[in-house]
């Protein structure tokens, strides 16, 4: 069964082209090193909550978009080992203050499936 690193962030409205380029590069990375899909979405319909949502759970507010996206590979084994791989290429040396979000919301997380069909 696979493994799926799973995020969710907010992306000022401004900022989205060079969020796309930021991804392209990360896409790029991670197959590179092995993840066997990378997709990047942004919010289409995504209502703000009254209790709890994705905008909420990122504080998106008004002028951002947010962001839900993932990672597969064939197992966690893997994904430990492309993992460090990735945070050790030089294409994504860098400071996180330049990025085009704010990380500090962003919310990611390590997932073992339990349905693919």
């Amino acid at each position: 069964m696979s493994y799926v690193d799973g995020f969710l962030l907010a992306v000022p409205k401004g900022n989205i082209e060079a969020y796309k380029e930021m991804a392209r590069l990360g896409s790029e990375v991670w197959k590179d090193h092995g993840a066997i899909a990378y997709v990047e979405c942004l919010a289409d319909d995504v209502p703000y909550g009254e209790v709890t949502s994705f905008p909420r759970a990122v504080q998106a507010t008004d002028d951002e978009i947010v962001v839900f996206s993932w990672i597969v590979y064939r197992s966690r084994e893997e994904r430990d080992q492309i993992m460090k791989k990735v945070m050790a290429d030089p294409r994504l040396e860098g400071d996180p203050a330049s990025w085009p979000f704010d990380g500090k919301r962003m919310i990611y997380g390590g997932f073992k499936p339990f349905i693919e069909s």
